[in-house]
């Protein structure tokens, strides 16, 4: 789905050339897999970046994680790691400690939700809409858990790609998804960002009642 594909394809690019430090001579060239990690590594997204601190102890879903970059961020944090892609070169990417990678197509025909309820500490979606997912994404959270959401919204066609209105989410669709399924809103954002390129979005940080209202401390921008 190349209309949805994680930061309109720029997490998928050919890895960086990495230099030899300087004084040391030659060194030998590191592996393609090992310049693609450090390039994901320094991608994770800021709405991320702002909220992950605050999910509590437990497993989290990193859902189409792409080439592992939420993945690792979290590992990372403590957190064990279930990272679920179609591609299966993105899983090898994504494999590190306290990561487990699923190869999961969610969108083939007869495929149902695999996970159980209330599994998951933590569920972390960026750029990707699926919305068939929703209900048996939002009932795998634990009591207490947290999911932290961003994806391109309704207006991005202004930008560019994705322009499809079936990945685009409409005004205020992420509130509506709290608000059905009973989560509370930590934070909520919807505009125009320029970073990692200009496009429309839409992000929330919502958790489940049992999270303390007093655990919500996150950080000044």
């Amino acid at each position: 789905m190349n209309e949805n594909d994680p930061s309109g394809g720029a997490d998928r690019g050919p890895p960086p050339n990495l230099p030899a430090p300087a004084g040391q001579g030659p060194t030998p060239e590191p592996s393609a897999l090992d310049a693609v990690r450090a390039h994901v590594n320094a991608t994770v997204s800021p709405w991320v970046l702002r909220c992950a601190p605050l999910i509590p102890g437990g497993e989290v879903l990193d859902l189409a994680c792409g080439l592992g970059r939420h993945s690792r961020h979290l590992a990372a944090l403590g957190h064990a790691v279930l990272a679920v892609d179609r591609d299966p070169a993105a899983l090898a990417a994504t494999c590190g400690p306290a990561i487990t990678t699923s190869q999961i197509d969610l969108e083939a025909d007869g495929v149902a939700w695999p996970f159980g309820g209330e599994r998951f500490a933590g569920i972390v979606v960026t750029n990707y809409l699926h919305r068939p997912l929703i209900a048996a994404m939002l009932a795998s959270l634990a009591p207490n858990g947290m999911l932290i959401y961003e994806t391109f919204a309704a207006g991005n066609a202004a930008f560019g790609k994705p322009s499809n209105p079936a990945f685009l989410l409409q005004a205020g669709e992420l509130l509506d998804w709290a608000r059905q399924h009973g989560l509370r809103v930590i934070a909520y954002e919807e505009g125009v960002v320029t970073v990692p390129k200009t496009a429309m979005v839409q992000r929330i940080c919502a958790v489940k009642p049992a999270f303390a209202r007093e655990a919500a401390r996150l950080p000044p921008f």
